[in-house]
């Protein structure tokens, strides 16, 4: 135990899932099982870790010397020591020791070191991007899709009428954004 992947093996590295939910191979209860206490204790501490998961940082290759139950990191791509072979996972300091889960594609993370958020797009762990279709402030929307460019003012010899013309077109794409209410 203690090695998870989000690779459709449950936490034994077996294919069937009878054991084990289907999304975090979280280990079930089996009927009449010993020490039911153990499987129990291992399920919460890996739904700690992936419940709101917060990490100290993203793309660390080597553990820290001495880490704090409870804390956890992005594990780079080249990781060593107790690491090794935990690539892109979620490493977590237990009481019994490291524990590792597999990203899942859209999982996001909280970077303390970064000060941001962290997606897992299947193939990276994505830093501080905000995808959307747009963003509302109070229920208006602020930032659309991007808008055509502005054209720049060019020649002639009536500088007044350009400059109102580059002004206009400026605050018209400030409004089609949303950034600016219209008159």
């Amino acid at each position: 135990m203690g090695r998870i992947a989000a690779t459709g093996r449950n936490h034994r590295g077996r294919n069937d899932m009878t054991d084990a939910t289907p999304n975090w191979a979280l280990p079930f209860l089996a009927a009449g099982q010993a020490q039911k206490e153990m499987t129990h204790n291992e399920a919460l501490t890996l739904i700690d870790l992936l419940v709101h998961p917060c990490v100290e940082a993203v793309g660390v290759d080597a553990p820290p010397a001495a880490p704090i139950v409870g804390q956890a990191w992005i594990v780079g791509g080249q990781p060593t020591g107790a690491w090794t072979g935990g690539a892109w996972m979620l490493a977590a300091w237990t009481d019994g020791g490291w524990r590792f889960v597999g990203p899942r594609i859209g999982m996001a993370v909280w970077s303390r070191g970064d000060r941001h958020r962290c997606d897992w797009d299947g193939e990276v762990w994505r830093r501080g991007l905000v995808p959307a279709r747009e963003i509302q402030v109070d229920g208006k929307k602020v930032v659309g899709a991007q808008q055509p460019a502005i054209v720049p003012p060019y020649g002639g010899q009536v500088v007044d009428s350009e400059a109102r013309l580059a002004l206009d077109a400026v605050i018209g794409a400030l409004r089609a954004h949303g950034l600016l209410a219209s008159a």
